[in-house]
């Protein structure tokens, strides 16, 4: 059970809690709308490749840890339990079957009790990093898109996105997490970024209750 992917840490993916993006030109004379650029971001994207982002996932990587073991000995106790049962079905004692279902179901419900309060941890660890990068990632959108004379910029990545389709050439991805990285730049010797991961998953699934 490999454990880095079990926290799933650039579950930072989480940045479509920023919802759509659509940052209006400021200062832009009247009637002048129609010859504005408009542009597209996949904001989920940008906030994991930027160089806080991957700092970020390593540090969050590095803090639930010790839990993530906690969770993988708890899941073996577990096992080990039902291939006792297993085994012993026609040669453990009634008293002795009854005992090892009742450490089974308790060790069972302690697993999905830690894994749960885990894996909000996370969320909640997640959503502050996503949060705090975020609104700097704005700042610098707002910034740009004002001085290249757009007049509209849309998330791409958000949940029910209008965009049905956008060219290659108005993707400012890309742009803005350089732009970022000049504005924000990690500081020398921080933690070495996680590997980065997809979708957020649960770090482990609650095992079966032992079988009578």
């Amino acid at each position: 059970m490999n454990s880095r992917n079990m926290i799933r840490t650039a579950t930072l993916s989480m940045a479509c809690l920023l919802g759509t993006v659509a940052v209006q030109a400021q200062g832009t004379a009247p009637g002048s709308a129609s010859t504005g650029k408009v542009g597209v971001i996949n904001v989920r994207q940008a906030i994991v490749a930027t160089g806080e982002g991957k700092q970020a996932s390593g540090e969050l990587q590095s803090q639930f840890q010790s839990r993530q073991n906690e969770l993988e000995t708890l899941n073996k106790q577990v096992n080990d339990v039902r291939q006792r049962l297993s085994a012993g079905q026609t040669t453990l004692s009634d008293e002795e079957k009854q005992r090892l279902q009742v450490q089974g179901q308790r060790l069972a419900a302690q697993l999905d009790r830690k894994n749960n309060e885990l894996q909000e941890d996370v969320n909640a660890a997640q959503a502050d990093v996503v949060d705090r990068i975020g609104r700097k990632m704005m700042d610098v959108l707002d910034r740009y898109a004002r001085e290249n004379g757009y007049v509209a910029v849309f998330d791409s990545s958000a949940q029910n996105s209008p965009i049905l389709y956008a060219s290659n050439n108005i993707d400012l991805t890309q742009e803005l997490i350089k732009l970022y990285d000049q504005a924000y730049p990690v500081k020398a010797g921080a933690t070495a970024p996680a590997k980065p991961a997809t979708t957020p998953k649960p770090t482990t699934p609650p095992a079966a209750k032992p079988q009578q």
